[in-house]
């Protein structure tokens, strides 16, 4: 059987690519991971490494590592929320939203709620709207913020916003400079990076594009830095524009009519549903323009 201790030894030594190293990073010594790794190569029935020396990884032992960092980060992202359950007696609330709304209200209703209630505890983590829903139904969140409205067990969606999709470009860009808002046909002429926002545009031009964009860029931070070059051009939603550096310009797209919904998740499973209702309640009377 493979124990996370395993994979946690072997993870660290293809990370650093010596046993040596491992030890005192795990505080084991050499011999004990070296018997942990041919534990485990012993259950599988196969090498991890090209060589003794551990700094190869074989083609399987690629993908065990791969999976096995995936694993030890949920593992120990669910022992921290243990320990914090245990250590909040008085109130836990575990939040995972997409980064635009921690731009936008959630930071003030988190403020006002830890004024309401001085000894919560609070989780925030940020992620993408699939990630959300994903830590809601394993009962990693008690609450979520995610783009689009979702209907999951165990899960009250409430919509929390609606917003306007538009052309996001650098201050320089020709597009940033032209007086009548732009068409979707003027922005496809020009270098296109698509997002995963752009999917919840059901237009077959934006389908088009994003499947024959040559960037694909997952992360809003990235997209900002990529766009504030001036080289490149995205479709974005405004509530996500709306902490943008002065090296950046949102502007409407002529001919969009589609908005962008953001819903709130909530798990009937919470440890502490006042608490939640209290939280849930703040958020959607909150201004989020």
């Amino acid at each position: 059987m493979i124990k996370i201790d395993m994979l946690r030894c072997f993870s660290t030594v293809a990370q650093f690519g010596s046993l040596m190293e491992a030890s005192t990073r795990l505080g084991r010594t050499p011999s004990a991971l070296s018997m942990s790794l041919k534990q485990l190569e012993g259950h599988l029935g196969a090498r991890l490494f090209e060589t003794e020396r551990k700094n190869k990884l074989t083609p399987l032992g690629q993908e065990v590592f791969r999976i096995a960092q995936s694993q030890l980060r949920q593992f120990d992202d669910t022992v921290t929320s243990i320990e914090n359950a245990a250590n909040a007696p008085q109130g836990l609330i575990k939040i995972a939203s997409i980064p635009s709304a921690t731009g936008l209200a959630l930071p003030q209703a988190i403020s006002t709620m830890m004024e309401q209630h001085p000894h919560l505890k609070v989780e925030l983590r940020d992620m993408d709207s699939a990630m959300v829903a994903e830590a809601i139904l394993h009962g990693e969140a008690d609450i979520g913020i995610a783009s689009g409205s979702q209907s999951l067990n165990g899960v009250d969606c409430v919509t929390l916003f609606e917003d306007a999709f538009g052309l996001l470009c650098g201050a320089e860009h020709p597009l940033a400079k032209v007086t009548s808002p732009p068409t979707l046909d003027d922005i496809f002429s020009y270098a296109f990076m698509s997002n995963n926002l752009c999917s919840q545009l059901d237009l077959d031009a934006v389908r088009s594009a994003s499947e024959g964009a040559h960037i694909v860029v997952h992360n809003t931070h990235s997209l900002i830095a990529m766009t504030r070059t001036n080289n490149w051009v995205t479709i974005l939603p405004k509530s996500v524009a709306r902490a943008l550096p002065d090296e950046l310009v949102f502007r409407p797209i002529d001919g969009i009519t589609q908005r962008r919904t953001v819903s709130l998740l909530l798990s009937q499973r919470a440890r502490f549903p006042n608490l939640l209702e209290t939280f849930s309640n703040l958020l959607v009377q909150a201004d989020w323009t």
